[in-house]
Order: C-alpha cells, then sequence, then structure tokens
C-alpha cells in the first residue's frame, strides 16, 4: 500500500479514533486501527468490539492495499508532523510501515490485516432521520447520570426512543434520573426502543460536537447504526429492560421555587467546597423570601450563603449531593430553573424555566445526612 494524504485531514478523522481504542486489551489488534486505501480516499476503521467507527478521507493512492498501525502512536506521529503531506507506504514483507513527512520518517510495525475483527452492516432494519443538533441535546443534557458501574447492566446505558412526532433519551443511576423530550418528525410505525452504552453516548457526542447535519439512524438485531457526514458509529445494543422511569417522576411536588441559574451555580459550587469529600452534601433551607444553601463537615468547616428567591410556604430543609445539582446546571442553557419539592424525603425535580425546542426533566433523590 502506498498512499499521500494531508496531515490536517488524517489529524482531523484520526482524533475521532482515540477513545474508541481502548488503552488495555488483551487483544493487540484492538489497539490498532485499520487504513484501507483505494480509488482516491483512505477508509480508517477501529473497533473495541463494542463501539466501532468508520471513517474516510481524500487520499492519492499510488497502491491500494490495507494495514493495521498502533491507532495512538499513529495519531501521534501524524499529528506531530510539520503541515502539508503525509506520506504512508507499507515495506516489501508487509511487517512495517513508512511515515514520513517533511524531513521526518519513521517506521510503524503493523499486524496482519486479517486479525482485524469484521464489522457489523447496515440494512433491513428500522431507519430514521435524525437531527443533528437535537440528537446532540439529548446526549448532553443525560449522558452524565448513567452509572459506569452497576450490576445492573441496562442501566449503564441511556434509553433512546424514537417515535412519530418525537424522540426521548433517559438515563438513570438509582439516584437521579434525567429525562428530555425533542420534537421529531419521522415516518409513522412502532416505536424504535434501544439502550444506548455510556460510550456511545460519549462518542456521538464528540462526533455531534462540530457538525450540524443530519444522521442517518439504523437499529440493526443487536447493534445501533449512525452516520454523521463521513463517519459511520457503529454501536452494540445493550440488551434488557429499562426500568419504567415514568413512575420515577413524581406527580405531587407542591412546592415550587425558581432561581437565576447562574447564582445558584456559584452558590452551591462556593458552598461545596467545605462539604463533606465523600458525599458532597449541600442543604438547601427554604424560608419566606430566601433559601440558604449550607454545608458542613467536621475536617473543613462549615459555608452558608443566601439567595432571595419569591416563596411563601411553610419552611422545608433538604439535601443533595452538589455534583448532582451542579451537572444539570452546567447543561442547561435557560436564565431561570425551577426546583419542584413535596417534602424533605420524596423526590425533587428540577426543570429549565421557558425552554425552547425541548422538554427537561431531572429527577434527584435527596440525601439523608
Amino acid at each position: 500500500m502506498e498512499l499521500v494524504a494531508r496531515k490536517a485531514d488524517l489529524v482531523r478523522e484520526l482524533q475521532f479514533f482515540q477513545q474508541i481504542v481502548e488503552r488495555k486489551n488483551t487483544i493487540p489488534i484492538l489497539a490498532n486501527v485499520l487504513l484501507e486505501a483505494s480509488g482516491n480516499e483512505v477508509t480508517l476503521l477501529a473497533t473495541d468490539l463494542e463501539v466501532a467507527l468508520r471513517s474516510r478521507c481524500e487520499a492519492a493512492v499510488a497502491k491500494p492495499g490495507a494495514v493495521t498501525l498502533p491507532a495512538k502512536k499513529f495519531y501521534e506521529v501524524v499529528r506531530s508532523l510539520p503541515d502539508g503531506d503525509v506520506n504512508i507506504e507499507t515495506d516489501k514483507g508487509g511487517t512495517t510501515v513508512k511515515v514520513s513527512g517533511g524531513q521526518f520518517s519513521s517506521k510503524m510495525p503493523t499486524l496482519p490485516r486479517e486479525d482485524f475483527p469484521s464489522l457489523p452492516e447496515a440494512g433491513g432494519g428500522a431507519k430514521a432521520t435524525i437531527k443533528g443538533k437535537s440528537l446532540l441535546q439529548m446526549v448532553q443534557k443525560t449522558q452524565f447520570a448513567i452509572t459506569g458501574e452497576d450490576t445492573r447492566y441496562y442501566l449503564n446505558g441511556a434509553q433512546f426512543v424514537l417515535r412519530a412526532d418525537s424522540m426521548t433519551f433517559v438515563a438513570t443511576d438509582g439516584h437521579r434520573l434525567a429525562l428530555v423530550n425533542v420534537p421529531h418528525e419521522g415516518a409513522k410505525g412502532d416505536d424504535i426502543k434501544a439502550i444506548l452504552p455510556r460510550k456511545t453516548l460519549a462518542e456521538l457526542g464528540r462526533l455531534l460536537a462540530d457538525s450540524d447535519v443530519d444522521v442517518n439512524y439504523e437499529r440493526g438485531e443487536n447493534h445501533l447504526f449512525f452516520e454523521i457526514g463521513p463517519r459511520l458509529l457503529i454501536s452494540r445494543m445493550i440488551d434488557g429492560q429499562f426500568p419504567a422511569y415514568e413512575k420515577v417522576i413524581p406527580k405531587g411536588n407542591d412546592k415550587h421555587v425558581e432561581f437565576e441559574r447562574d447564582r445558584l451555580t456559584q452558590a452551591v459550587k462556593r458552598v461545596a467546597i467545605l462539604s463533606n469529600e465523600r458525599s458532597r452534601a449541600v442543604k438547601m433551607v427554604l424560608d419566606k423570601g430566601k433559601v440558604e444553601v449550607t454545608s458542613s463537615s467536621p475536617e473543613f468547616g462549615e459555608a452558608r450563603e443566601p439567595i432571595a428567591i419569591e416563596y411563601n410556604g411553610p419552611s422545608l430543609t433538604i439535601c443533595f449531593n452538589a455534583q448532582y445539582v451542579l451537572d444539570f446546571l452546567g447543561v442547561v442553557e435557560t436564565e431561570v430553573v425551577a426546583l419542584e419539592l413535596k417534602d424533605e424525603v420524596s423526590q425533587a425535580v428540577m426543570k429549565p424555566v421557558g425552554a425552547d425546542g425541548y422538554d427537561y426533566t431531572y429527577v434527584i433523590m435527596p440525601m439523608r445526612v
């Protein structure tokens, strides 16, 4: 194989593969990215057997062929080259690959193309076209609520539900639940449901961050396919039954408080500095006309900060994990957020006020301290 590609094109594509490839694995070929050159382009592939990515970029191909290269070192080498062309050429024995640019030249080991796992192909499953911005919005507002260590494997992902007129993402770790709905104009038919692994959401977020294209989505028998411009993300589905999350959302929270988002964010951040490092507990003490955000710990002392609010209900004290509150505040764009409560021990609900184009509900369990 012999080809010449622009450094900028290769770096742009290779950066997306760095989180796909696992740093620690027992199968050496999974540390490599596969390059397949033909015509006027080179196709790049990488997988960890759960999530895979296929991409392509323009190249002047002198000799078609395929090689695998260590994904991380290949990326580091290409990124370090001077701007311009990158030359990639296999030796006659096929055991090393020459990567060069400018005055720089290197030889890197390759593993057999035959060892690289075959990737599932799309075709025959339920399909839909999704607005990329809407999908990114849903990913950002739910991925932090996914647990990464729960033995209930179906909680290690977010449920995606595609309906004829809307899309839903929902994630929970048992202590909080993030639910977002956005409008969607699609073909009529049965709802398409799938549980997406946490890593898949992270990769979707990266691929969509700088893109404003429609996403072609397909649900296969065991895999999900997301075509985003020249890139195809393939993900194994989590097999299982997602909890009936509708039952978790409280209906009787009769106390409503609204905050300026930035004001509440800064108060929680400051007060949390002196909270217990393990529990990260902060209390909200509601009283007429104000809420006082407080924390205390034997090691660090105590902190408090009052915030003026419109509230005429009974006094109430409720305790939350500060990071859970900040996770929500960090992904909503509205200037005002609402907190809906019932009492000190029941689930609370946080929502953006005046959100445009989406409906977002964040359920958070209070702490007992």
